[in-house]
């Protein structure tokens, strides 16, 4: 349950904290003092979309914040589990669920289990067609859970073998179109005949190639001074040393040194001449190491970031062609596994049905039972339950169920969410719930002014219907109506005040004298003698 809510800053609420109830919490008071905004705040904590003009004038910022007191539950700390989510200006969202940062997403998925609300014109969980299967197994309860619980575990395992025969081309087409493209592929770098180095070794010749003009001036100009100037004076050197070579052993070792650079320069300058031969390419060559070069970078696109990665990605191709060339084998033996569970789940969803179908039958008398309450004798729900017979199996089986209505004689039944009308929707909703009531895992409802549109005796079944929900679930009602009022467990007062020039909301638990006069209040508007008496009535009698 809510134990506590605080709210800053939406709306005119300015800093608002109240402590909820279990059972039956019935919130009154003026119109316009902000009973809606709390119940927007539910939402808003819930994870539902923020406008920020709900920020409250002046400030730059919204808070909410609930203490749930639910033992049962796996999050819980102690019993409790703390929300909050705090909304600025620009849009920056911080949730969080005790203390711990989630996004918005996890917000609205963690409380989707925990607070249902329920507004005059909401499509809540009970109006989602995928839940309606959910509602009737809870209804039905242990005779379907074996079933469920067989079924969801060949489920689980169908699904992996069916994941694997995707993986291993287990489709003939899908295997084939693999095959043609990883083929392809391989074939496109087979042809290429790529070597390791090859990358290098061809852009240092393009490089070569693109600055043949300068090398080849510098060369000759070397060559040049090598020939006409360097090999001449240290040949005149050599010379000179051999005239003096006798007078000194260190003249005779200079002039070996002198004879070994002669010999070096001679060999330089040959080589100098070679370099220069080698960087005349013909357009032929030049034309062909481009060729070269602009295939490897088409291969480098598709199949890795260098020519090693890409005959890395080649001994891949090989390897899977061969792993789909040769899995008939394995996806046979999967096949006929998936062929042995399709007849077990199917029998078990045949029995599921089984066990749905008497159930959506009882289920659906039960329901018209409580409508005709509700002052809809007119009304004819079914629960609609069909089998598919084409095996589409779901996680819940084969079954599709939905909620279906005729509101008056000779219509037809139509979908819950097509009802137009706001009050049969709340007298339909709260029939549902109340037959649900055990069954429904829901721990917090909230109805906001569900009352519009109903009044008198329709108005009495309805508090009567919610008083039965709330002895399993915490409720948070808005109302103007006073045979609903008189049966809270717990009545709240919410009014509006003036202060600073500004205006606030304040909410207030009533104590039993208290709640008397509002709901004397709210059903004649003005507190008499005769108010007060009908007020203490209506409260003995709830």
């Amino acid at each position: 349950m809510i134990s506590t809510m605080h709210i800053k800053n939406i709306g005119i609420i300015e800093d608002l904290t109240v402590e909820f109830n279990n059972g039956f919490n019935v919130l009154t008071g003026e119109t316009g003092a902000g009973k809606t905004l709390i119940i927007d705040s539910l939402g808003i904590i819930s994870g539902n979309r923020f406008s920020k003009e709900m920020i409250r004038k002046g400030e730059n910022h919204s808070f909410v914040e609930l203490n749930l007191f639910l033992p049962d539950n796996i999050n819980s700390i102690d019993g409790n589990i703390v929300v909050s989510r705090e909304i600025y200006e620009n849009g920056r969202n911080t949730c969080k669920i005790n203390g711990r940062l989630v996004t918005v997403n996890e917000l609205r998925e963690f409380m989707s289990n925990l607070i249902d609300i329920h507004g005059q014109n909401d499509n809540q969980m009970l109006m989602r067609k995928q839940e309606h299967i959910k509602y009737l197994d809870n209804f039905i309860g242990r005779e379907i859970l074996e079933y469920k619980t067989e079924y969801s575990k060949m489920f689980n395992e169908y699904n992996e073998i069916k994941k694997e025969l995707k993986n291993n081309y287990g489709d003939e087409k899908e295997k084939q179109r693999r095959l043609d493209l990883l083929k392809y592929q391989l074939n496109e770098i087979e042809e290429a005949d790529l070597k390791s180095n090859e990358e290098d070794e061809l852009n240092e010749i393009h490089h070569m190639m693109k600055n043949s003009e300068k090398i080849y001036n510098n060369l000759t100009e070397i060559e040049e001074n090598l020939s006409n100037n360097a090999i001449e004076a240290i040949n005149n050197s050599i010379r000179c040393m051999e005239k003096i070579e006798n007078l000194s052993e260190r003249y005779k070792f200079k002039l070996g040194e002198l004879k070994n650079i002669y010999y070096e320069v001679q060999e330089l300058s040959r080589d100098i001449v070679d370099m220069n031969e080698e960087i005349f390419f013909e357009d032929d060559k030049r034309n062909q190491v481009e060729r070269r070069l602009d295939l490897i970078y088409s291969l480098k696109r598709k199949y890795g970031n260098t020519i090693p990665e890409i005959l890395n990605y080649k001994e891949k191709l090989e390897s899977e062609i061969f792993n789909i060339e040769n899995c008939e084998e394995h996806n046979k033996k999967l096949k006929d596994k998936i062929k042995k569970l399709e007849c077990k789940m199917n029998e078990i969803c045949k029995n599921m049905d089984n066990i749905r179908s008497k159930h959506s039958e009882y289920l659906s008398n039960k329901i018209n039972m409580e409508l005709a309450d509700l002052e809809m004798h007119n009304a004819k729900f079914i629960v609609s339950n069909e089998f598919d017979i084409n095996n589409n199996f779901n996680e819940n089986g084969l079954n599709n169920v939905e909620f279906l209505i005729s509101t008056n004689v000779g219509d037809d039944y139509k979908p819950l969410v097509k009802i137009a009308s706001g009050g049969e929707i709340t007298r339909i909703m709260l029939a549902i719930k109340t037959v649900l009531a055990d069954s429904d895992k829901m721990p917090i409802l909230v109805f906001d002014e569900i009352d519009t549109g109903i009044s008198g005796k329709a108005a009495k079944s309805v508090g009567e219907k919610i008083k039965i929900i709330s002895k399993k679930h915490q409720v948070l009602c808005v109302t103007h109506q006073p045979s609903i009022a008189a049966r809270g467990d717990s009545n709240y007062y919410i009014n509006k005040k003036v202060k600073n020039e500004k205006t606030m909301t304040e909410i207030r638990k009533l104590n039993e004298q208290e709640v008397i006069k509002e709901i004397a209040r709210i059903s004649s508007g003005e507190l008499t003698e005769g108010s007060i008496n009908h007020a203490i009535e209506l409260r003995k009698a709830g």
